[in-house]
Formats: C-alpha cells, structure tokens, sequence
C-alpha cells in the first residue's frame, strides 16, 4: 500500500471517528483533507457529504455525494445517502428513485456490515411508505376524474395496477406459431360469445355423463403424455403424471368414436361452439381432471390463433386459475375464455378432485380467410417429414 493511501486511510478513519462522537465539525475537516489525496476512494466524498448533513448544509452535502457517485455510479451508501438528501428535503419522488437504485445494487449483496444491511431495511421501508403514499395518491385523483372501481372500464383499472406495479405486464408467447397483431387479452368476457350460453345450460347433462365417466379411473390417461421420438417436456413434473388427467372426446383433430358414443350429450354441445379444425390438430375436447394438492406450473400454449374454453362441472373450493396476471376461481356451470399463449396455471388446494371440460376455439379476431390459411400453414408444417407431435392446451 503507498503512502498516499495509507494517509488517505488514516485520516478517514479519524474522519469516522469524529462523526461516530459527534465532532461533524473536526470530521468535516478530515474528510476534506482526506480528499485532497490523490485516488481518494468514494467512502472519503461519502464521509465528507455526511459531515455536511450533521452541520445542515445540505446543498454542500448534496454535492459531495454526487463527486463520490461521479466515482462510482453503484456505491450502494453513496445512493442511499443521496436518497436520504431528497428524503429530507420532502421530494419523495426523487428520494425513491434512488432508495430504488440502491436496493437494486443490494441485491446481489449476501452479507455485509451491519449498518449498511440496517440502512437496506431503511430504505425498503421507506419505498413501503412512498408506494402507499404514491397509491393513494393516485387513486384519489382518479377518483376525482370519475373513475369507479365498480363500474369504470376493466381495462383502465387493470392499467392502473400496472402502473403501480401490483401487476406486470404478460404478452402472447406460443411456442410453435405466432399470428401477428391479435389483442393481448388474458380472459374474454363470456357475454360477447353467444353461444356459450347454450354450452352453459347443457352443464348439468355434460356433468352427468362426466360422473359416469368417473366410475372408472383407468379412463383417465396422463394428460402430459412423453413421446418416444420427442425430446422430454422442460418440466418433467407433470409428464406421465396420472394427476392431471385426461378424457379426450376429440384429440388432436380426431373423434374418440368410443369416448363420444359415452358421452353423447356432451359432444352435442359442444358443436354451439365455432371449434379450431386443423387436421392432425384440433379440436381437442376432453375432460381435464386434477386431483387433489395438484399444481399445474406455469406454461403457455403452442399457437394463438385460438381460444381455450373451461367449462368448469366440479369445483371445490381452494382452487385457483391464473392467466396473466388475472387469477380466478372456476364456477361450476360459467364458462372460462382465455389465450393459453399467455402464462398461465392452475392449483387444486383442496382434498377433493376438480374437473372441467376444455375445448378450443377460434380466436374471434380471425376471418375465415385466415383461419383457412394458418390451418394450411400448420398441416402444410405437419407434412414435412415424420410430422408433428401433439399440441397441448
């Protein structure tokens, strides 16, 4: 070590010294002259701005922490202290955006002295405060622009939430094809579909031959099923895995003639309902059942060119559907819509089993034009070669 930094050292040290006693005075002038030395580290501006905090100069203060971050734009105390300047001066908006900055590069901290780790819990309280502050704030002005959380338009409030990072931001992500300028939308509302409502009405005889179906356990098959000539799932968790199952009535395009003939009520209703037809593809109709303490992870879907639909027909309590960032509870007999390229899951936390039917549909927004070509697109796709696997829903 040279004897520049050495000195430098000392007289910081001294510096702290006189801070830790009170003397904001004597460290004032340490630290002043300890950054006259050449290659004074940022501690010894951090010091100098701390001592100018104690005497009420604030401005002289506000100036040596900004030499020390000229130094080193990540100093975790250079930014809280910074942050700490603004607090001060009643500018929560500034003060959070640098509690932000600092708690950012705290991140990836494991340990660390005691008072910087107190100083960290400081400033997460503080942007606590700011964002409850920043909130209510907000809301209260809305509020006085007419907004009603009742009545007020949906996607405004969802906007609202976004804003204030109670919600993030979830786009299309389909793991195969991607049809371009579709609306990002996690659930559709089940009243601009009119004949959901005849699919609705038929939930009593569907739920009927259902518990039929379930007298036998064995006609239920993994709904992740691996495939010899395809690589594994990226979760394994749920491949081969007899708690998500299924009872396909259409798979990947084909009737189940076995699985209809029992069920033919249920295949009645579901032709109200304008199905994706891609040969080899869709439809799929089938009744997903999930036993208890099952968890769905999070994943999305392979195309977004369709819908999927949830008719619940048995639902316990303490289960739980997320889209997006929308999580719902099935209600047995009301239909759910949503874009599975979107991430979404499903839990059942309770003892007993959950079961809906699931279908896919179209996706309004398409015409008949192009649902004709991007149903050539993928069978044109399967063709090539030994063709494509199944799709999932």
């Amino acid at each position: 070590m040279s004897s520049f930094a050495t000195s430098t050292n000392a007289t910081e040290t001294a510096g702290l010294a006189a801070l830790a006693r009170g003397d904001a005075k004597g460290a004032r002038a340490l630290f002043e002259q300890a950054i006259t030395q050449p290659g004074a580290p940022p501690s010894c501006w951090i010091g100098l701005s701390r001592s100018c905090l104690a005497l009420g100069e604030s401005d002289a203060a506000l100036e040596a922490v900004d030499h020390a971050l000229s130094l080193d734009p990540r100093d975790i105390r250079a930014l809280l202290l910074k942050a700490d300047l603004y607090a001060g001066r009643r500018d929560e908006r500034t003060a959070s955006t640098f509690y932000a900055a600092a708690l950012r590069q705290a991140s990836a901290l494991q340990s660390g002295p005691s008072d910087l780790i107190s100083d960290i819990r400081r400033a997460k309280a503080a942007m606590d405060r700011y964002a409850r502050n920043y909130e209510a704030h907000l809301r209260a002005r809305i509020a006085d622009s007419g907004f009603d959380a009742e009545r007020s338009s949906r996607r405004f409030a969802q906007s609202v939430d976004l804003v204030l990072g109670k919600k993030r931001v979830y786009l299309q992500q389909p793991s195969q094809y991607y049809f371009p300028e579709l609306p990002q939308i996690q659930f559709y509302d089940r009243k601009d579909f009119a004949w959901a409502g005849a699919i609705e009405a038929s939930t009593d005889d569907i739920r009927g031959e259902l518990m039929d179906v379930l007298k036998d356990d064995s006609a239920f098959t993994p709904y992740v099923e691996t495939v010899p000539n395809r690589p594994p799932p990226d979760d394994p968790s749920m491949a081969d895995n007899p708690n998500w199952g299924a009872y396909f009535l259409w798979k990947d395009g084909q009737p189940v003639a076995e699985h209809i003939a029992r069920c033919p009520k249920t295949a009645r209703a579901i032709e109200a309902a304008p199905l994706c037809r891609i040969s080899n593809r869709a439809p799929s109709v089938l009744f997903s059942r999930l036993k208890p303490g099952t968890r769905i992870p999070p994943h999305v879907g392979y195309i977004n060119a369709r819908l999927i639909c949830h008719l619940p027909l048995i639902v316990p309590e303490k289960c739980v559907f997320r889209v997006g960032n929308d999580a719902r509870q099935w209600r047995e007999g009301e239909m759910l819509l949503f874009d599975d390229t979107i991430e979404h899951e499903a839990r059942n936390d309770s003892n007993k089993t959950r079961v809906v039917l699931i279908f896919d549909i179209w996706r309004p927004e398409l015409s008949e034009e192009e649902r004709r070509l991007v149903a050539a697109t993928l069978e044109a796709i399967d063709s090539y070669g030994a063709g494509g696997g199944a799709w999932g829903t």
